[in-house]
């Protein structure tokens, strides 16, 4: 019999859109001849629904005006459950789950709060667990577990929106003197560059501060770094699969969320461009990352390659990367010989294997 898959997409969260993109991208590639799909959308006010319409209309956000394919459901905390109870026609519907998907990226998808209730629920959930994910989530965190693990990393600081406004012009002062400029300042727990800022002077450092504290009350600054960016993609449970490095050259100043996903003038190469040895400690970085996180399924571990002295800097782990097909995670895999449809299968099975 087939397994049901539960694939929740959406969120409440800055990066619904790529979220969309990246659930389309798996429900297409999901093998049906195992899994039955069982869908579940998330509105931008958190609101959820179990999606019966057409799967084409999720990428543009059309899903939502499907009024006749949308049934209110939630995610059962229930073990006798295992699944998402759906209410239809003024009567509720439980129907149970095999194991969920949550292809969701940042807040409320990727910092361990649906993974909790998904490991509270009894049900398998691919990726990471709720302790890893929140720690991969939090910069501050995942830096502080670097530094205590000795994975080599820029300088860095933390900053909450009430010790900052304690004294403003005194922590800007500290924070250029101990990192110098150009400095990164970024929203502890927000992903995709949302709300990322290259600071290049004092002057640029207030209103920097102000556009990442309107994503979260915690900041992270980070010592500018001039290198050669490079992102590893790792598969597995127990035994780690990291067979690829790739590199970005940004369109813009940085990796930003422009050029990202809006402008397309980004360089990407997969393999990166970096000597035999230097492509090996990648590799062996991003597992030991992997491990130190407790991380599961699979994640991206980036860093830098340093222009100076060819020094790798652990710079971050997104633990629901970008999933679509032409997504930096996908892409690596593919290059090292693994196709997309087989990728998300071996999501799930991990998934599967690990609730086992």
């Amino acid at each position: 019999m087939k397994k049901k898959l539960l694939i929740v997409f959406g969120g409440v969260s800055s990066e619904y859109e790529i979220s969309l993109l990246s659930a389309s991208s798996v429900i297409q590639n999901v093998p049906k001849d195992k899994y039955e799909i069982v869908l579940l959308g998330v509105t931008r006010d958190g609101k959820c629904y179990l999606y019966t319409g057409d799967c084409g209309k999720i990428e543009n956000n059309e899903w939502v005006g499907a009024a006749a394919n949308l049934f209110p459901a939630t995610i059962s905390a229930d073990r006798s459950v295992h699944g998402v109870t759906v209410q239809k026609d003024g009567a509720a519907e439980n129907i149970r789950i095999d194991v969920a998907f949550p292809v969701l990226h940042g807040k409320n998808g990727e910092d361990g709060t649906i993974q909790g209730l998904f490991q509270f629920a009894g049900i398998p959930c691919a990726g990471c667990d709720a302790l890893s994910s929140a720690l991969c989530m939090d910069k501050a965190a995942a830096n502080a577990m670097a530094d205590f693990a000795g994975i080599a990393q820029a300088k860095w600081l933390a900053v909450t929106k009430y010790e900052y406004d304690k004294d403003p012009a005194g922590f800007r002062s500290g924070s250029a003197g101990e990192l110098g400029f150009p400095l990164f300042v970024k929203p502890a727990n927000a992903g995709s560059s949302v709300g990322v800022s290259k600071v290049k002077s004092a002057e640029e450092l207030e209103p920097a501060l102000s556009a990442a504290f309107a994503h979260d009350r915690k900041l992270v600054l980070e010592e500018g770094i001039d290198g050669i960016e490079l992102e590893c993609a790792v598969l597995g449970n127990d035994e780690i699969l990291a067979p690829m490095v790739g590199e970005v050259k940004p369109c813009n100043e940085f990796y930003d969320y422009e050029a990202k996903y809006l402008a397309g003038e980004s360089e990407l190469y997969i393999p990166a461009r970096i000597s035999p040895e230097k492509f090996k400690e990648a590799l062996e970085m991003a597992r030991r990352v992997y491990r130190t996180m407790g991380c599961a399924g699979l994640s991206r571990v980036d860093m830098f390659m340093r222009k100076s002295d060819g020094e790798l800097l652990f710079n971050e782990i997104n633990t629901i990367p970008g999933f679509t097909s032409i997504s930096m995670y996908s892409k690596m895999f593919a290059a090292a010989g693994v196709a997309y449809s087989e990728l998300v299968d071996r999501i799930i099975e991990l998934a599967l294997e690990r609730s086992e």
